[in-house]
């Protein structure tokens, strides 16, 4: 079940609120797992920018938007498994943010299964993903909606500092 929310995919006007809600999610999830000073200088302007910039629809990255009473409150982006350069068959979610306000009322689980599904619809069986390995409250949610980690690990520098990731796994269609 996916609430009361409806998706839709992204478009250009939404990219400024798509900013927004990453940036504070950010903000919120990664406070004490990623430097401050990195934090400290994230830009909604500047991240618009960049995603205005480099916003395609129609490719092999779908990004969608959830929508309440109109409103766009989440947003998720999946596409091929990203194996170095290579792309498979298997599926990756990208990223998934609920804006901060709405944090536990159901959009992430409803992103996260519309993403799955319309994966699932593409063919692929398989989805994957990258969580800090610091951050306990998404671990946890991803493991409840049947994805687990899978051993592998790998670390990106931010300001200095090497934050390492832990990749999840699940078969499509996930459960529930």
């Amino acid at each position: 079940m996916n609430g009361p929310f409806t998706f839709r995919d992204m478009t250009l006007d939404d990219c400024r609120r798509v900013s927004e809600i990453r940036i504070h999610g950010w903000r919120t999830a990664y406070r004490g797992l990623i430097p401050q000073s990195y934090l400290d200088a994230l830009d909604i302007d500047a991240d618009t920018a960049r995603r205005r910039a480099r916003f395609a629809p129609g490719g092999d990255v779908v990004n969608l938007v959830a929508e309440l009473d109109g409103e766009v409150v989440g947003w998720s982006a999946h596409g091929p498994y990203r194996d170095g350069e290579v792309r498979t068959e298997d599926a990756e979610l990208y990223a998934l943010y609920a804006a901060s306000e709405l944090i536990g009322a159901g959009v992430g689980r409803a992103l996260l299964a519309e993403s799955a599904r319309r994966c699932a619809a593409r063919g692929h069986r398989r989805m994957f993903l990258w969580v800090l390995k610091e951050n306990a409250r998404a671990r946890r949610f991803y493991e409840r909606a049947g994805l687990h980690a899978d051993g592998a690990e790998e670390a990106f520098d931010t300001d200095g500092v090497a934050v390492p990731e832990v990749r999840y796994t699940g078969v499509l269609p996930l459960p529930g």
